[in-house]
């Protein structure tokens, strides 16, 4: 039995459409600020679990437990797709926000890893994979829902608000620090105060139970129930569903890798090179994105219903060849307008080492080279560099770093001595690792391309809801759109931090790793191109091809 069909026979009334919307964006909201909130607290979340004399490490062994949870959404989405498609819509998503708003609240509670070793960073990776198992179920179980209420004339607007919720979920997460930061000193928001936002959950949980205990079952679901025709075994039908092979593969790479590389570079690169290379004021940095969030969120409602008219290939499409185009360019600017005068600074200013061994090893707690060492200062503080290269073999490489016109040779320096004449070197050159607070016409510079990447993210992930639902069966639907969309976003998308600041690190250019963004949603749009279907949206039908 299709969609159409069953709403046919089970009509919801218009308050009901509105309760469904109502109650599924909240839960979604309340879920994704459950998740988003460890990344938004990234740097305390390193201090308290992660404590490396490596910064670079220390930055990525965060971004490493911030990867572990989405890895483990592929499982969640086997998982609750599964429960989802046999015992039904409703109860599988009260299940999954009940175990991440749980999750959430327990990191909370650890103490940290001064107090209790390494037992706090397996704590706190424990906890994130069952965010990932829930996150896993949660989306799919909201979308779904939704979609199985609204007519079809409007699938793509009603289901877009799950979309703006993904968003309202990193809002939420950032409005609740700023407010915690605003009535806690900083020194005690740094010692305790962060613990506040996590703990929130319990009460976030509380009201999302109450709201979603009030809806009914998707008509849909309801509908093949009566008929006795929901799935045997989900999970593997939905691999031997006729055509559905291409179909996941279309998902996970022609929707999901496009759609998720640009929400994360859109948000959390530009929220991580803001407060990290470009050395804007914590607060400023956290006031633009919720700002810029807050308004971005109507983007994908606007999205969701042009889609209803021109079809749901079409904006994704647009919206990746967009991003092609726009994305280094966006970020040059962005960093133009936060910080001038490291551009101006790393032009008049450049830096060169040289020395043998000269390689950055980010997972290392201590670099095993002199050479490695100086990069390792250079990465923490921000700063572009080059590595003057040597030919094979050549014996007595000088240890120096240039900058400018000044050489320092660095030989045989005791650490804190090297790090201190570094910087020194570098701030007498004309860079300044101060906090920056920019005019107010950069700041309005900063936000409008905020904006613009927000459009880029909505453009791909505005309509996603509906026509991932339309992509398949109902009988499979929930697991058939949940295995592709977790697979895709937890691993090409809740990587991106962790490879980005890798290859940054790697590279000593701040830029470097939106290369990473730009060739998944690049092979994303090849594929999108090739297999999704153009025209007006349409329910499924068995058509394989």
């Amino acid at each position: 039995m299709d969609a159409t069909a069953a709403q046919t026979q089970v009509q919801p009334t218009a308050k009901d459409i509105r309760l469904v919307i109502a109650a599924s964006s909240a839960g979604t909201i309340f879920e994704w600020y459950d998740f988003f909130i460890y990344g938004t607290l990234a740097a305390l979340i390193g201090a308290a679990f992660f404590p490396s004399g490596n910064a670079t490490l220390q930055t990525l062994l965060v971004w490493a437990g911030f990867a572990v949870g989405f890895g483990f959404r592929p499982l969640g989405a086997i998982l609750f797709g599964y429960l989802g498609d046999k015992l039904g819509r409703k109860y599988t998503f009260l299940v999954t926000v009940t175990l991440m708003g749980v999750a959430t609240a327990g990191v909370g509670l650890i103490p940290t890893a001064a107090s209790i070793g390494i037992a706090a960073p397996i704590i706190v990776i424990s906890l994130r994979i069952l965010q990932g198992l829930a996150l896993g179920g949660e989306y799919g179980g909201a979308a779904i829902y939704v979609a199985e209420h609204a007519p079809p004339e409007k699938r793509g607007f009603y289901t877009s608000f799950i979309q703006a919720s993904v968003v309202g979920g990193f809002v939420l997460s950032i409005l609740v620090v700023l407010i915690c930061r605003a009535l806690i000193p900083a020194e005690e928001f740094a010692a305790w105060g962060w613990r506040i936002p996590f703990l929130l959950s319990i009460v976030l949980l509380g009201i999302s139970l109450w709201m979603r205990l009030k809806l009914s079952e998707s008509p849909v679901f309801q509908a093949m129930k009566e008929a006795g025709e929901t799935s045997g075994n989900p999970f593997v039908e939905s691999f031997t569903y006729p055509g559905n092979k291409k179909r996941i593969f279309v998902a996970m790479f022609g929707i999901t890798g496009v759609l998720t590389t640009i929400w994360y570079t859109a948000f959390f690169s530009s929220l991580s090179f803001l407060r990290g290379p470009m050395r804007m004021d914590e607060g400023l940095v956290e006031g633009i994105l919720l700002l810029a969030g807050a308004i971005a969120m109507t983007f994908y409602l606007v999205v969701g219903k042009w889609s209803d008219r021109v079809g749901r290939k079409k904006p994704i499409v647009i919206g990746a060849v967009l991003t092609l185009v726009l994305l280094f360019p966006i970020f040059w600017a962005m960093g133009a307008l936060a910080n001038p005068g490291l551009n101006r600074s790393a032009a008049e200013a450049p830096v060169l080492v040289s020395g043998p061994a000269c390689e950055f090893d980010p997972f290392a707690s201590v670099q095993a080279t002199e050479c490695g060492r100086v990069l390792s200062d250079l990465t923490a503080l921000g700063v572009p560099y080059d590595i003057r290269p040597t030919e094979a073999g050549q014996s007595n490489v000088p240890r120096i770093v240039e900058i400018g016109d000044f050489s320092l040779d660095y030989t045989g320096l005791e650490d804190a001595t090297r790090k201190e004449r570094i910087q020194g070197s570098l701030e007498a050159a004309g860079y300044d690792f101060g906090s920056q607070s920019p005019p107010f016409l950069a700041v309005l510079g900063v936000i409008a391309l905020l904006l613009v990447l927000g459009v880029l993210s909505a453009l791909t992930y505005g309509s996603v809801a509906a026509l991932l639902t339309e992509m398949f069966p109902a009988r499979i639907r929930y697991s058939s759109m949940s295995i592709p969309y977790h697979i895709g976003a937890g691993y090409l998308g809740g990587f991106l931090p962790l490879i980005s600041g890798y290859i940054v690190a790697r590279t000593g250019n701040v830029y470097a790793g939106l290369w990473y963004t730009w060739a998944v949603v690049a092979f994303g749009a090849l594929v999108a191109w090739w297999g999704l279907k153009g025209g007006p949206p349409a329910d499924f039908s068995d058509d394989p091809a």
